[in-house]
């Protein structure tokens, strides 16, 4: 509206000098060749900015130019450049024109400034108690933007919930004494022995049996009714008991006696042990005193007589919390993560949504018919409404935020920042849910509650476009239900970084990493050079970097003040 002002009190301050100069031609054949003029060179200018550029096309190309060589020695060009300023002839006009040209004095430019502030502080005062005349310009509204309002990756659950419970049950020790026979034998050990004999010791092994008694041989004299030879060695005899007979061997003697067994009883933990949902945790002992009793007359010694074991169970039960994104309108299943080892028991669901309490949007116009008068001739400009200029726009942008965003170490451009929040499956407190859910007043409180600062920042920058959602992992569980899922997301310094990011990845077939390991790392500049900017939807920017289209309150104001001006002008003439 300001704009509009200021040009139509430029145009009335230099309306007679403007009368004058055209005072020597048609006023009309003039405006109708300016008009002309205009739209011929308006189409040439469109059609050259959608023709494929083609290298043919430019003079005088061949190949690599010489002036390439600029990039390994950027001083060159200074140097040659002032070499060349005292016979460039396009130097001397542009020096000469910069010497002619008009130059004013400080002051005056104050005076002029100071006077259109007061016109634009109370621009009424100028124009007021004048009739409202003139015609009014016809307003269209702008094409609408094709691209879709801003969304996000809203997620959920679904699946099993695991309460764990201790269960114990008792061991005990069976102790009873058995009668059973004792076989003795007697032996030969050390060196020389023939193995092949059944008085050989190796033929009486433990635990079968055992040794009693060992005696050494008195060599040259017969021992046990039997004369071993003289010859020097370390042969002994033992005498063996033994529990059961030996083959080939005859005993010499055969006697009976009280032995003790024990057996645990293990058979009231058969179910829990059976149980796949329970996992044996503890055994202790319940009953060490005494350590020796007697069994049926023989006394027994044992460290413990009876254990109590202790298992971990879970209880499993059915759960999920996705009805709110189920009914919600404009929300779409995208995909379903199992976030626990096979046999999976639990699910994050991932949809697709409209941010939510989005202002409307508000429609658009462009003007024409908008009346502009020289010194009491007016003149109706008419204007085509543009709808490339947001896309134009948009493309400007993506280039400085490359250019601000280009990582000379690495040769990249975009780079992320890996952030992560955590969120107890199926619990109360959830710290990212993400920008379509506000956060609960007081950040305090919520850090109380369990929430850390870093998480607080993470969703403040998801909120405002930063973050793109990576995915979900499981950072504790139990027995196949997860207990605690962390997300990862991918902040970026605007958001038109991360749509680049999102869209980019879509086209190079790059998608993002496990969530575990992904690092957000940026494009090379080869694949940045591959990416159709054409072919991405940047509607969630456009209101960031359009402001050109008037609104109809915007418009009113304007045509009021366009209409006083006329009319100050009708009666000037007069």
């Amino acid at each position: 509206m300001k704009g509009t002002f200021f040009a139509s009190i430029a145009l009335a301050l230099m309306g007679p000098t403007l009368a004058h100069a055209q005072a020597q031609g048609t006023m009309d054949a003039a405006k109708a060749d300016g008009k002309a003029f205009g739209k011929d060179k308006a189409g040439t200018a469109q059609n050259a900015a959608t023709v494929q550029p083609d290298a043919s096309r430019v003079p005088n190309f061949g190949g690599v130019p010489s002036q390439s060589g600029y990039f390994d020695d950027p001083d060159r060009m200074s140097r040659e450049a002032a070499s060349q300023t005292s016979i460039s002839t396009g130097y001397r006009t542009m020096k000469d024109s910069m010497d002619r040209r008009a130059r004013f004095a400080p002051q005056d430019l104050d005076a002029t400034i100071a006077r259109s502030k007061v016109i634009s502080d109370d621009p009424l005062s100028y124009t007021s108690g004048m009739a409202i005349g003139g015609t009014q310009g016809r307003c269209v509204p702008l094409p609408p933007g094709t691209g879709s309002a801003a969304r996000y990756m809203a997620t959920c659950n679904t699946g099993y919930t695991a309460t764990q419970e201790a269960k114990n049950c008792p061991v005990t020790l069976t102790a009873r004494v058995e009668q059973r026979q004792v076989y003795g034998y007697y032996c030969v050990g050390g060196s020389g022995v023939d193995p092949a004999t059944v008085y050989n010791c190796n033929r009486y092994p433990a635990p079968q049996c055992t040794v009693t008694q060992s005696y050494p041989i008195n060599l040259c004299d017969p021992y046990l009714g039997i004369y071993w030879g003289c010859n020097s060695g370390d042969l002994r005899v033992d005498l063996v008991s033994c529990t059961s007979p030996v083959d080939g061997a005859t005993p010499y003697t055969v006697t009976g006696e009280n032995v003790v067994t024990t057996t645990r009883d293990e058979s009231q933990c058969a179910s829990l042990a059976g149980d796949s949902s329970c996992q044996q945790d503890t055994e202790s002992c319940t009953d060490s005193e005494p350590v020796t009793r007697i069994v049926d007359g023989v006394a027994f010694t044992q460290p413990c007589w009876a254990w109590s074991r202790s298992y971990a169970c879970a209880t499993y039960t059915e759960a999920q919390d996705c009805q709110t994104l189920e009914s919600t309108p404009g929300c779409k299943l995208v995909r379903e993560d199992c976030l626990t080892d096979e046999p999976c028991r639990t699910w994050e669901r991932v949809y697709d949504c409209p941010v939510p309490d989005q202002p409307a949007n508000t429609n658009q116009f462009i003007c024409d018919g908008d009346v502009y008068c020289i010194d009491g001739s007016c003149e109706t400009i008419e204007r085509e409404a543009n709808d490339e200029f947001k896309d134009a726009a948009v493309a400007l942008n993506a280039m400085g935020q490359a250019r601000r965003e280009f990582d000379p170490d690495t040769l990249s451009l975009f780079k992320g920042t890996r952030e992560t929040c955590s969120s107890k499956v199926f619990g109360i407190l959830n710290c990212c849910k993400g920008k379509g859910f506000p956060l609960i007043p007081g950040i305090q409180l919520l850090v109380a509650l369990g929430c850390s600062r870093e998480e607080m920042l993470l969703h403040e920058r998801d909120v405002q476009g930063l973050c793109a959602y990576v995915g979900t992992y499981c950072s504790s569980s139990f027995l196949g239900v997860c207990l605690t899922k962390k997300k990862v997301y991918c902040c970026f310094e605007s958001k038109l970084s991360r749509i680049l990011q999102e869209q980019g990845r879509q086209q190079l077939g790059r998608p993002w990493g496990k969530p575990k390991t992904e690092q957000c790392l940026g494009f090379t500049i080869d694949e940045f050079a591959r990416l159709d900017l054409s072919q991405m939807d940047f509607s969630e920017v456009y209101a960031e970097f359009t402001d050109a289209a008037r609104l109809p309150d915007e418009l009113q104001a304007a045509t009021e003040i366009q209409q006083k001006i006329e009319d100050y002008y009708a009666r000037a003439r007069q």
